[in-house]
């Protein structure tokens, strides 16, 4: 998915920021560091109390993104419906957890899809470690709240809905 353009930010405008979600810019600042001034993307993240300063010069590198479009939507839908792609290996939970981390990390919508529909997958085969169940809840939300947003519903109902897609 390709990542928006440095001078496409504005005050007021929602991003998404790699496993921290959906927020909403709140301002650009100049600041001086080490000597010179930077500009920094002011990021109040949805629903917490975090606030994060991106460095304009970096926002491409870092995976700050608009909100996904609603014609991506199906695309999305059709990984959490796709099982051909689960594979229940034998990897230790550290090393999925690590690889899910990643996949979080990136930023990209459909790697966070993805993440979800193989914990949910993987649930009925083994007991989730404590780390997967909170990366299954984490990668659940960024998706509802991302998905809310596209398609201008409330977040329950997005999760009924990605929660009977997973069902499939």
């Amino acid at each position: 998915m390709p990542r928006a353009s440095l001078s496409s930010f504005k005050a007021g405008e929602l991003a998404v920021y790699p496993a921290h979600g959906v927020g909403m810019i709140t301002g650009i600042e100049c600041r001086t560091v080490s000597g010179e001034n930077k500009h920094f993307y002011i990021l109040k993240v949805l629903d917490t109390e975090a606030t994060i300063m991106i460095p304009v010069d970096n926002a491409n590198s870092v995976g700050l993104r608009k909100v996904v479009k609603k014609s991506m939507l199906p695309k999305i839908y059709s990984i959490l419906k796709d099982r051909s792609d689960t594979a229940l290996d034998s990897q230790t939970w550290n090393r999925r957890y690590r690889e899910y981390t990643d996949k979080i990390k990136s930023g990209c919508v459909m790697e966070v899809a993805k993440v979800l529909r193989d914990l949910y997958v993987l649930k009925f085969d083994k007991e989730l470690s404590f780390g997967e169940r909170k990366m299954f809840d984490t990668a659940k939300n960024l998706l509802v709240k991302e998905i809310s947003i596209a398609r201008n519903t409330k977040e329950d109902k997005i999760e009924e809905e990605l929660y009977r897609l997973l069902k499939n």
